[in-house]
């Protein structure tokens, strides 16, 4: 199970809490639902045991910054409100996080990233699991990250009324502008507030596959997801802008299994429709045909696969292709389209 350690300063944003910290929950919700175990353990932590929220509402209960971190933990930093003066000006909390992060969190950080060469999963297309530890920014998160010296060499993006500050605080790093979250490895940056929850949704789909993190942006009512290079979305859910369960549950069985042989009339047996109404619903609703759909999964998890180092072949055929030719022709009739 992976801790995800939420670092609570006083005037926390907090929707930068709550969304992500709703869609992991949402993410162990789905995984019961499929009699798996639960993925993520959601913690609260920070220099004091309460703090006062950005909406006045009192965070109590805080635990204490742990002086260890048990792998697999996912630690998120978020934002808070004021300019940047005001913010570099919370001093005594903030300079408690900004201690605890360049003497715990730092050296793990450098840690996992020189073992994350060794997962050799064959199914890391649709179960990529990262087992060491990461660093969510949310927002004004990436300057604490900055201030403690973590971010030399990443690539790494903030809210956009932020990145001058931000280069200006660690000028070893590659700011990104306009992106809506940026994933370099062991961290993982987001402009704020909404793309707080794209990020946490982009992480739920690395650790527990598209099908899950489709199912959260389901219950969330954003399927409109965005990806690391907005304004392009994730090719797996770019067909789930509806409401309608009978595509949705057609839509989840693909994602949950894109090797199998499937057919029209497969698919309407996992959406409990007729083919032929299955097959006007998803024109309707997802703008694509069934068959469609299931080549555009396929293209999008095998090329996500390559794009990480996995072999063509292997990406290919994990994805549910019957060579890397059939992805190659598949893939080019996606970019026509």
């Amino acid at each position: 199970m992976i801790d995800v350690v939420f670092v609570v300063l006083p005037d926390t944003l907090l929707l930068d809490l709550a969304g992500p910290a709703e869609a992991f929950r949402l993410a162990n919700q789905a995984l019961h639902r499929r009699g798996l175990p639960p993925q993520f353990r959601l913690r609260f932590a920070g220099p004091n045991p309460q703090a006062r929220s950005s909406v006045g509402l009192q965070l109590a209960g805080l635990e204490a910054l742990p002086p260890t971190l048990a792998a697999p933990t996912w630690v998120v930093l978020m934002g808070r409100p004021g300019s940047t003066d005001e913010v570099l000006r919370v001093q005594a909390e903030w300079l408690a996080a900004r201690d605890w992060l360049g003497r715990v969190v730092g050296p793990l950080l450098a840690g996992a990233e020189a073992g994350a060469d060794t997962d050799t999963d064959t199914h890391a297309i649709t179960t990529l699991a990262p087992t060491g530890h990461r660093l969510l920014t949310v927002c004004v998160g990436a300057l604490l990250a900055a201030d403690a010296g973590l971010l030399a060499g990443r690539a790494v993006t903030t809210h956009h009324e932020l990145l001058a500050d931000l280069a200006a605080l660690a000028p070893a790093a590659q700011v990104r502008h306009n992106r809506v979250f940026v994933d370099d490895g062991v961290l993982l940056s987001s402009a704020g507030i909404t793309a707080g929850i794209d990020l946490a949704l982009h992480c739920i789909q690395q650790a527990c596959g598209p099908a899950i993190a489709s199912s959260v942006a389901q219950v969330m009512v954003v399927f409109s997801r965005r990806g690391p290079n907005d304004p392009q979305r994730s090719p797996i859910l770019a067909g789930r802008r509806h409401l309608h369960p009978a595509v949705h549950r057609a839509q989840d069985a693909v994602c949950d299994n894109p090797g199998r042989a499937w057919t029209v009339n497969t698919l309407a047996e996992a959406a409990h429709v007729s083919p032929r109404h299955l097959a006007r619903l998803f024109v309707e609703h997802a703008g694509v045909s069934p068959r469609g759909y299931v080549e555009q999964v396929r293209v999008a998890l095998a090329s996500h696969a390559v794009a990480r180092g996995v072999p063509v072949k292997q990406a290919a055929a994990s994805a549910g292709f019957g060579n890397d030719r059939q992805w190659r022709r598949a893939r080019a009739r996606s970019v026509a389209a």
